[in-house]
């Protein structure tokens, strides 16, 4: 099969690698389509993988050709996305159900083969299924709207809350879509790019807010009557991001920080005033997997997106043949293109 494997920093290519073996407990999956997540840029560009050479990718959907023996409830012909985290189910974490916090968990893309190649062994647990008429581009962006619903989640977020999401990569153009299907009335958009930003109301947000152009939290007290939104969240990691999730926040608001940022959290006096008087709770985000794994974020995220509630249509900006991904990630490194979500597709076009 073609796929294209990682062997150092900034080093992807393409090879003929060998089929993978279906286990016992896994099913073989054609991948039809995979996404470029934020966390592959990274990875791939600067950091590096936990294991080289590595196969990387885990944003995927596919159909299923091959069912191991001991699998139940899969037949070849299925539509699927799956969850990369393989958890231990051993640790505490794991035993009350709590996957994200897994403390011996494999991962498909960074720490085990992905799936930027054309078929991926995968553990029949952690499938969740596609209606056939749900598009396989569509199921390869659940991985973001579920980490998206994992954020609404840590928040108790409910119809009545108003919300400000900084940040409006897919996670966050997520989030947007997510508050409206939940019926929130306020939505408010911060980013510093029109584009995104004109995505961000085509994905249901009342109010929008370029702060690169202006102050965005005076902006968004002016537009609230200085109220504030009951939940911020910040999808972008920036530290300047996440100071104004806070002073945005009203009264005993909920702060979510969700993007990651490889920096120190530094708060100006102001801020961290008003986490005390205003008795705000801030919280972290991390992964999108809870109990009955892979979890509620993965089966709710597969049905809005079954039924047309949500649209990854909106988010995606590139459709590229799985060759050309050593070069896209060139321009990336390169900042000569500009992009939402981007997706290949190993085995053709969608028909």
């Amino acid at each position: 099969m073609k796929a294209i494997q990682m062997t150092e920093v900034k080093k992807l290519h393409v090879i003929d690698a060998p089929m993978p073996v279906c286990g016992s407990d896994e099913v073989l999956l054609k991948i039809m389509a995979v996404g470029v997540c934020g966390s592959d840029i990274p990875r791939i560009l600067k950091f590096g993988s936990h294991v080289l050479p590595i196969i990387p990718g885990h944003e995927f959907a596919g159909e299923v050709v091959e069912v191991g023996k001991d699998v139940e409830g899969w037949v070849s012909g299925d539509h699927a996305t799956a969850a990369p985290l393989i958890p231990c189910n051993e640790c505490e974490w794991c035993k009350k159900g709590i996957y994200s916090l897994c403390e011996g968990y494999k991962y498909y893309g960074s720490r085990n083969d992905g799936a930027y190649a054309q078929y991926l062994a995968v553990k029949a647990a952690n499938l969740v299924k596609l209606d056939p008429a749900t598009p396989f581009d569509w199921g390869a962006t659940i991985d973001p709207a579920a980490n998206a619903l994992h954020a609404f989640y840590r928040a108790e977020a409910v119809p009545e809350d108003t919300l400000t999401v900084f940040g409006l990569g897919a996670i966050g153009l997520f989030a947007i879509q997510y508050a409206k299907a939940l019926g929130m009335k306020e939505i408010i958009a911060v980013d510093i790019q029109d584009d995104k930003l004109e995505v961000a109301r085509q994905c249901g947000a009342t109010y929008t807010v370029n702060s690169k152009k202006e102050d965005a939290v005076k902006a968004l007290m002016d537009h609230t009557g200085g109220k504030g939104t009951t939940i911020t969240f910040d999808m972008s990691g920036s530290p300047i991001a996440q100071e104004q999730a806070v002073l945005a926040a009203g009264k005993m608001g909920r702060v979510v920080f969700l993007g990651i940022s490889h920096a120190p959290l530094t708060l100006s006096d102001k801020a961290v005033d008003n986490i005390l008087r205003y008795q705000l709770a801030i919280m972290g985000s991390w992964n999108s997997f809870s109990n009955p794994f892979p979890g509620k974020e993965w089966t709710e995220a597969a049905r809005l997106m079954d039924e047309k509630k949500m649209n990854p249509d909106l988010l995606i900006s590139h459709k590229l043949p799985l060759e050309e991904l050593p070069g896209i990630f060139e321009k990336i490194d390169q900042r000569a293109i500009e992009f939402n979500k981007i997706m290949f597709y190993p085995n053709g076009p969608l028909e």
